[in-house]
């Protein structure tokens, strides 16, 4: 059966009420040219990849022009960023094309950013410099890779203009893919507001969309808030175990959905250092790698307030039900997140004694500044059968620290009551333990070389290497080698 030459728009947050949205067409580009497409991603979209490659399509993608049954607009939110409220917010750079039915039959929205102000810019330019547009395509699509839930990247394109930000740069623009961009800070805009039939019209849509089992129930509502602090509890664990940080976990940056999104200053430990944060504009550390659970916590809570006059009618109720959901996430964080770095290490369930090897082994990582990846991939390699791994190892980049002999005895014991032959165990460890992260300095280079040079091959080779994360090669070790101290990246911006 042949593909449609372009995406099949079916729109539905466009039946939500004119004061969710502003109707916003791109603004067109002079002289755009195709840096990437993600063919395996449009496959799973149901979108033809020569279309994409095609005239009519670098058109669309670079928002000179709007595809049949595409209706673009800008959506209104608001956000506690870093924890001063800003009323009204909106898709400033982004604008939304409408939404495309996957060949799984789930809804997904397709956005433009960078694409040209909108009502919502505040006195922005819209655009985006190439560099922010290459380093979200590297990382969305390297944590769709490490199996993280995610928005993607369907396409990027330059722009043949110049954007300037503290120097003349590049301009890109970026086609993003995820199940919807509703935020906490949607739902925030309207009870800011004091509309609460907004709310509850908002709260509708996402319970279709998104949570349909909760409508089923007799609190729907209460079940929507439950479902989306699981969701979000899973996900911020997922970060925890893979070292990931986000660096601007501000209300307004947090979906819905579930998914990772807006991947401005985020990186991923090198050293384990609990308190790292790489955001530029983080002076104070409130996004560092170990606050992210708390911080979870307290943007649902804020989801919870914005939501109690739907939770019951009884006042007292819902300041139960709201609070019992919010009391839970620490549980559900827990649980996820414990049961994540169980398996990292072999082990099949999580108890007392896979939690507490796993906090022994984070104090020693600490303290030997133990590289974050190659320790636990190391792992791995360790765990099976002596000298019967196949393939490659990364012994020569990474050894473990003496300091780790005498936990490595207590796992290993661990190891021996777990079900399975150790050569099964150690292939499942592989699979959970990567090699190969996007690691800062070559996210840097990829982007040095791409504004600079004009030469994009250095991002091409490192999406195609993240693409498989567990496979490692020797030849392929430079993606694998933790950054000198001259090539170390400090500090990472949000690059709007």
């Amino acid at each position: 059966m042949s593909q449609p030459p372009s995406p099949r728009f079916d729109n539905s947050y466009i039946s939500l009420p004119e004061h969710f949205y502003a109707q916003q067409k791109p603004t067109p580009v002079r002289a755009p040219e195709l840096i990437r497409i993600n063919s395996d991603l449009a496959a799973q979209l149901g979108i033809s990849t020569d279309w994409l490659t095609s005239a009519e399509g670098l058109q669309v993608l670079a928002g000179n022009e709007i595809a049949s049954g595409s209706v673009p607009i800008a959506t209104a939110y608001a956000g506690h960023q870093f924890g001063n409220w800003n009323p009204q917010l909106g898709d400033g750079r982004a604008v939304l094309l409408g939404e495309i039915i996957g060949l799984d039959g789930q809804r997904y929205d397709m956005q433009l950013k960078g694409a040209g102000r909108t009502p919502f810019a505040r006195g922005g330019d819209g655009r985006s410099p190439l560099g922010p547009v290459l380093r979200e395509y590297v990382v969305s699509e390297a944590m769709a890779a490490l199996g993280v839930p995610t928005s993607r990247s369907l396409a990027a394109v330059s722009t043949g203009e110049r954007v300037m930000r503290d120097r003349p740069q590049p301009g890109g623009i970026l086609t993003r893919i995820c199940s919807s961009h509703i935020r906490i800070g949607t739902f925030q805009y309207f009870a800011g507001k004091g509309d609460d039939d907004a709310v509850r019209t908002l709260a509708n849509h996402v319970i279709a969309r998104h949570y349909p089992a909760a409508g089923e129930t007799e609190r729907p509502y209460v079940a929507l808030l439950r479902a989306v602090v699981t969701r979000q509890a899973e996900l911020i664990a997922h970060w925890q175990s893979l070292g990931f940080i986000h660096g601007v976990m501000n209300t307004d940056n947090m979906l819905i959905s579930g998914e990772t999104i807006d991947y401005g200053p985020c990186a991923f430990m090198e050293q384990y250092d609990p308190d790292t944060v790489f955001s530029s504009i983080d002076r104070g550390g409130r996004y560092a790698y170990v606050n992210q659970p708390g911080i979870g916590q307290w943007n649902l809570a804020w989801l919870a307030r914005v939501l109690l006059p739907l939770l019951d009618t009884d006042e007292d109720a819902a300041v139960q039900a709201a609070q019992q959901a919010i009391d839970d996430y620490v549980t559900l964080y827990q649980s996820a997140y414990y049961a994540l770095m169980a398996r990292k290490l072999g082990l099949a369930a999580r108890g007392e004694t896979s939690d507490a090897l796993v906090d022994e082994l984070l104090e020693l990582m600490a303290a030997a500044g133990a590289d974050y990846t190659l320790t636990f991939r190391r792992l791995a390699e360790l765990a099976g059968p002596e000298g019967q791994l196949e393939g490659d190892t990364v012994a020569g980049l990474f050894a473990l620290p003496e300091s780790f002999a005498s936990w490595r005895e207590k796992w290993q014991q661990a190891l021996e009551q777990q079900p399975g032959s150790p050569a099964e165990r150690q292939q499942q460890m592989l699979a959970l333990n990567p090699a190969f992260i996007p690691r800062n300095h070559l996210v840097e280079e990829a982007i040095r070389a791409a504004e600079d040079d004009g030469n994009l091959q250095p991002f091409h080779d490192l999406v195609d290497r993240l693409a498989a994360p567990g496979d490692y090669r020797a030849a392929d070790a430079r993606y694998a080698t933790p950054a000198t101290p001259a090539q170390r990246v400090h500090h990472t911006f949000c690059g709007t």
